[in-house]
């Protein structure tokens, strides 16, 4: 059964990410299943650090944009998230060609959501795992609206 109270696919938010960090370091959404979203992210030039591996900003940035997505897609009509804390145990260095981050919940609540996100690298092996608790607002009229998922016209 699928969490989402505003699904997106793959390709519409793809589509949202242009012009923004996720296109300059070459992410992409390759997966939205019933209660999870998976993204794939290079590891090159513009996310690897000095030894070749990627770079453990690059992996919260990966994280931290699947989480957010998908706590986006479970937020009730009138209200958006915000990011409360982020955290990121790296388990193994994510080398070349690329890495994924798939965020699954941990809680859904009217208030906060807790999400699960692990990044493994092309062969399957667990290169970070995070956390990402995001809280839930009310959208309110005095402070400026985000840029709509194409498609969905106001948020």
């Amino acid at each position: 059964m699928a969490i989402w109270t505003n699904p997106r696919s793959a390709e519409q938010i793809n589509a949202y990410l242009k012009d923004t960090m996720c296109e300059h370091v070459g992410m992409q959404i390759i997966a939205v299943g019933d209660d999870y979203v998976t993204a794939r992210m290079p590891v090159d030039e513009r996310t690897c650090q000095h030894m070749g591996i990627i770079h453990g900003g690059a992996s919260v940035v990966l994280a931290e944009t699947v989480g957010s997505i998908a706590a986006g897609m479970c937020c009730p009509p009138g209200h958006y998230t915000v990011g409360l804390e982020i955290n990121a145990n790296h388990v193994r260095g994510g080398k070349p060609p690329y890495v994924e981050g798939t965020a699954r919940p941990l809680h859904i609540g009217s208030s906060t959501m807790l999400w699960d996100i692990r990044i493994v690298d092309a062969d399957g092996k667990l290169v970070c795992v995070s956390r990402l608790t995001s809280a839930v607002l009310k959208q309110r009229e005095d402070l400026p609206r985000h840029k709509p998922l194409p498609g969905m016209g106001e948020a």
